[in-house]
């Protein structure tokens, strides 16, 4: 309980150093929970040096953070992340298990082999722009970095398994006594930012640090399916739909009330993410707030369109990247549809005929993107975790959704909320109209696909 306390005062006061070329605006200290904390990298009233500039930058330094939990580790240190490209916490994991801590490493498995040994020629667009960003940071190779250590590492697709639709958790745990989850990927691109653009800050994202013998012991009973008996054993490693389905386990931590659910489930299956998320939404009494990377679930934007006719005050802040797609709820919020490529209206979609005024995209750094997968119900109840509102999350994707009911904790996301909607581009951009006016003109008539 020390070594928390001593990082909640950390996160506390990493804008309190020494002056620099940032400095950042004076806000109000919030008390955090009990044996919990959270960081969001870009927050405005902490600051930390960038190891992509040397400058000092607004934010709460997160890989620090896992490093700290990590260089803690007496026994045990379990990952399970979908993407891991910082050398310096892949030396934190190698120290440990050089000293004969056990760590065990689970990636996806697009980004489980070393980017060094990769080529442009055999890799498709994406994995190219992410080998150049790779590239130009000039820092070693995290993963490289791994297997000379000798950290056991497995995939999705490792040891017999079948895979998943994406190995996409983002969880740590210490000594199955703490652990560290939330949004970000263990990269630059989901933490600092990005080589050669000194706007860029990293993704939009937080960090949760939960500590607690009965929800570490959740999190290591989920890794243990994940892992089987590691690499070269039997082929008992399972992910995706081959694991064992769970419904939601409930902890207590102090005055918070913790529940976690680890997807996917099968479509039949009452206990799926989405569905737990809609009951959630429908208790809302007063407010809702979100902040999305991907919000694609129609049941959904259906329910939040109910709590709306009902008076609940609803904030939504989507990724300016994806709130403009076709299959995007933020759309049907606006009262809009637009047609696919197919020139093709998604099957199910319900435009609300009252188009949510508080509703618009951040205004983020040129190259990142609102990483965030939260809601704060009622000032209260947070939904948070690497789970994204979309069928996928729910259905074939290693994700972790958490429901976790704090006031305490919530002032944290309410107040992460109101930076963001500060400066938010509210309703239909020029952008988007043009869009809208492209689609009409390509497609003419569109017609509803068939459920």
């Amino acid at each position: 309980m020390h070594r928390l306390s001593t990082l909640v005062l950390a996160i506390l006061c990493s804008g309190c150093t020494a002056a620099a070329q940032y400095r950042p605006w004076p806000e109000a200290t919030l008390a955090q929970p009990t044996s919990m904390a959270v960081g969001f990298n870009q927050r405005s009233g902490s600051s930390y040096i960038s190891p992509l500039t040397g400058q000092r930058r607004p934010g709460d330094n997160l890989e620090q953070q896992l490093i700290s939990a990590i260089a803690g580790a007496q026994r045990e240190v379990l990952v399970a992340v979908q993407e891991l490209t910082l050398p310096a916490l892949a030396e934190a994991l190698i120290e440990r298990h050089r000293a004969g801590v056990t760590v065990k490493l689970v990636l996806e498995n697009a980004y489980s082999a070393p980017w060094s040994w990769q080529h442009p020629a055999g890799l498709e667009p994406h994995a190219q722009r992410r080998l150049r960003r790779l590239e130009k940071l000039g820092w070693p190779d995290a993963i490289a970095l791994l297997e000379s250590g000798g950290v056991p590492l497995l995939d999705d697709t490792a040891d017999g398994s079948a895979g998943s639709g994406l190995m996409h958790h983002k969880f740590v745990v210490i000594d199955r006594q703490r652990v560290l989850t939330g949004s970000a990927n263990f990269t630059s691109s989901g933490l600092h930012g990005d080589a050669g653009q000194t706007s860029s800050r990293g993704n939009v994202n937080h960090l949760l640090q939960l500590e607690s013998p009965r929800l570490a012991k959740l999190f290591a009973e989920e890794f243990e399916q994940l892992w089987g008996d590691g690499p070269g054993g039997l082929r008992d490693s399972r992910f995706g739909l081959g694991k064992r389905s769970r419904s939601m386990q409930t902890v207590q931590l102090g005055e918070a009330r913790i529940g976690v659910l680890f997807a996917p489930h099968r479509r039949h299956d009452h206990n799926h993410g989405l569905e737990l998320i809609a009951k959630q939404l429908d208790q809302a009494k007063r407010s809702i707030d979100l902040a999305l990377f991907v919000f694609s679930a129609q049941e959904l934007a259906d329910v939040l369109a109910a709590k709306h006719e009902q008076g609940v005050q609803i904030r939504v802040l989507v990724d300016p990247g994806f709130a403009h797609r076709s299959y995007s709820e933020w759309l049907d919020m606006h009262g809009l549809a637009m047609a696919d490529h197919r020139c093709r209206i998604e099957a199910g979609n319900n435009p609300w005929p009252a188009p949510l005024q508080t509703l618009g995209t951040p205004r983020i750094p040129r190259g990142d993107k609102l990483h965030h997968k939260f809601a704060v119900i009622d000032n209260r109840k947070v939904i948070a975790g690497s789970f994204n509102w979309s069928p996928s999350a729910a259905h074939t994707n290693d994700e972790t959704l958490l429901v976790i009911d704090s006031p305490t904790l919530a002032s944290h996301f309410s107040r992460e909320m109101d930076r963001l909607w500060q400066g938010a581009k509210v309703g239909i951009s020029p952008r988007l109209h043009r869009k809208l006016i492209q689609s009409e003109r390509r497609c003419g008539h569109t017609r509803q696909v068939n459920n």
